[in-house]
């Protein structure tokens, strides 16, 4: 093997120069074997005339190996179109036999250029071939052995593409076609997912490529389940729009989607829903660096604003949200105006000015602090951020006339056992108390639960723990969340801010909440790793229970009430909820802008307990201010 590793490390030029000699101890093996097998002598061949046909078909020959680029061709990667090239060179140095032959008037048998042709391919093509397997033998005991699943087209691209790389060697395919079982694609088995136990066993694979894009996501949901237990890292390529639109490439390997492991496909938007209140219109997004606003933002763009208006508190966040956005506009070749300005939503002067001045039609209302107990101990920042940001944002949009408002609201605002999820079901009862008032804007809010990959999610945490090798921290083992994918809100938001009529509190379908702890176990087993436990005290990553944060719940509701209707999308529903009339609800939110400005924590407390929010809280005041100076 050292003897193959000095060979493959040896400069192109020489490798070229050991092909060219070994061609030319083929090429006249060919030619002595061919006469051989024809007349069984070869004593004739000693003559003057038969040594010169040699010698100008061994150039000739050679000449036309290297024209064809025989000597170019890197033996690692040899395919089949090389190949064919080999055999079509191997029958042309047959005709120039042939013709040679003819012309220098020596006995040739019809039979030996044929025979010799046999002889050329077989010794040229199977050296190259043999050397092909010899290396391929050797790269792979350095690569990482892989079962793909899936047998399809891009199952046998990715094989294709994981042979000339240096990390992975397909060692065999799994599929559910019936039809496809024991049969070979691309050199490798087809096996049944009923055998993928043993299968793993026998073949000491380390991973699992998915390579089924085109499959929903309930599809994959059940392959995921089927392969949770097995001791093995399960891993997939893109999805088929990122390989169609070449944002990703085949085997650009990636973990299985979280969405991945909820099974639940997304209903394919409605067009007319997306466009009414955002093609050739101004756009506003406020809060447009974070999360769900940036996500607001690429969809947006898409529909073909005439302006779409980035409003950001964060200097950064603007600067990348504007950056991408404008480059996807260029790209696409888009006639949408990118305006990025910084600004707070506590300032009315600032936000009165910049909707009067760009004639804002429809604002998407995204910034507020989401973080439940972060704002548990800087409650008079959520206060002013999540209750008054939208009160003053508010009152900007009904001043320079705006068309649609849409608050992005949250399933914490529903029976809040903490701060945050009040302050936010305050900026509900703002925006209802507001739309009775018959403004010309028209009001509306969408609630719903937790986002993957959301700034404070608790899957990037967990897979950075389980990276890390030690264990995953879990507040309660009972704790369970509704979970939806980033695009799939931000487009359902968008389509119920079109079917808003004025104070719609709008909820969207999360589908079934999932257990915290169960998502932890999943990630920890797709990633090979068994969880450590009592009954597996050998585990790999442990799970830590470190009790409930402040003003945190264990389960979240997206309903105050029962009364609860249908609208034309399906993953949508209207929640018809009480409010406060405005007159009532200004006094107390006067009240309340005095006790933030005092910092007045038990007067804030006792607001947020009596505004019909339905506050709970389950903990002190956790204000870390106003704890520092009363203990």
């Amino acid at each position: 093997m050292l003897l193959i590793d000095s060979i493959l490390s040896t400069p192109r030029i020489y490798k070229r120069f050991i092909s060219i000699i070994v061609d030319t101890v083929f090429i006249c093996a060919a030619f002595f074997t061919s006469f051989y097998t024809r007349l069984s002598d070869v004593s004739f061949l000693a003559h003057n005339e038969y040594r010169l046909l040699l010698t100008v078909l061994l150039i000739c020959t050679l000449l036309l190996f290297t024209r064809v680029g025989l000597y170019r061709a890197i033996l690692r990667y040899l395919s089949v179109h090389a190949l064919l090239t080999i055999i079509a060179s191997c029958f042309a140095s047959a005709l120039l036999f042939v013709i040679f032959g003819y012309f220098a008037d020596v006995f040739v048998p019809r039979s030996v250029p044929i025979i010799y042709a046999t002889y050329l391919i077989l010794l040229c093509g199977g050296a190259r071939l043999f050397v092909r397997v010899i290396v391929s033998q050797q790269n792979n005991k350095y690569k990482e052995r892989v079962i793909i699943y899936g047998a399809g087209d891009s199952g046998r691209q990715l094989v294709n593409l994981l042979r000339q790389g240096n990390e992975f060697h397909p060692v065999a395919f799994i599929d559910d076609e019936k039809k496809l079982f024991k049969s070979v694609v691309n050199g490798l088995t087809v096996f049944n997912s009923k055998n993928l136990s043993c299968l793993v066993s026998k073949t000491r694979a380390a991973k699992i490529l998915l390579a089924m894009p085109s499959a929903t996501r309930a599809q994959r949901k059940a392959i995921i389940d089927s392969l949770i237990d097995l001791p093995i890292e399960v891993k997939s390529i893109p999805n088929f729009d990122e390989i169609l639109n070449g944002s990703a490439a085949i085997d650009q390997l990636r973990d299985v989607p979280i969405d991945d492991l909820l099974g639940r496909d997304s209903v394919p938007a409605r067009a007319e829903l997306l466009d009414a209140n955002i093609k050739n219109k101004v756009v506003m997004v406020t809060g447009a660096g974070g999360s769900i606003g940036s996500e607001l933002c690429r969809q947006i763009v898409r529909q073909q604003p005439r302006a779409l208006i980035l409003f950001e508190l964060s200097e950064f966040a603007l600067y990348q949200i504007e950056k991408e956005l404008s480059e996807f506009v260029c790209i696409q070749d888009l006639d949408v105006k990118i305006i990025p300005l910084l600004g707070s939503v506590q300032r009315l002067t600032r936000l009165k000015a910049v909707l009067k001045s760009f004639k804002v039609q429809t604002l998407y209302h995204a910034a507020a602090y989401k973080h439940v107990p972060l704002v548990e101990y800087n409650v008079v920042e959520g206060v002013r951020n999540n209750v008054f940001g939208t009160y003053y944002t508010a009152l900007a949009a009904i001043e320079a006339e705006v068309e649609s408002f849409v608050l992005i609201s949250t399933d914490k605002a529903v029976r809040p056992t903490n701060v945050m999820g009040t302050t936010k079901r305050m900026a509900e009862l703002t925006l209802q108390s507001l739309a009775a008032e018959n403004n010309k804007t028209r009001f509306c809010m969408v609630r719903f639960g937790n986002v993957l990959g959301s700034s404070g999610s608790v899957i990037p945490l967990f897979k950075r723990q389980i990276a890390e090798g030690d264990h995953v921290t879990i507040t309660h083992p009972d704790i369970i969340r509704y979970f939806m994918t980033i695009p799939e809100a931000a487009q359902l938001v968008i389509q119920a801010g079109a079917m808003g009529v004025g104070g719609d509190v709008f909820v969207l379908d999360m589908g079934e909440p999932v257990r915290i702890v169960d998502l932890a176990k999943n990630l920890i087993k797709l990633s090979g790793l068994e969880v450590k436990s009592e009954d597996n005290p050998h585990g790999d990553i442990a799970i830590k229970y470190t009790g409930l944060r402040p003003g945190e719940k264990l389960f979240e509701e997206l309903l105050i009430g029962d009364n609860v209707g249908k609208t034309a999308h399906e993953r949508i529903m209207t929640a018809n909820e009480s409010y406060l009339p405005y007159s009532e609800y200004e006094v107390i939110l006067n009240k309340l802008d005095k006790a933030c400005h005092e910092f007045d924590h038990e007067t804030i407390r006792k607001i947020l307990l009596e505004v019909p929010a339905g506050f709970n809280p389950t903990d002190e005041i956790g204000d870390l201010v106003w704890k520092a100076t009363h203990c």
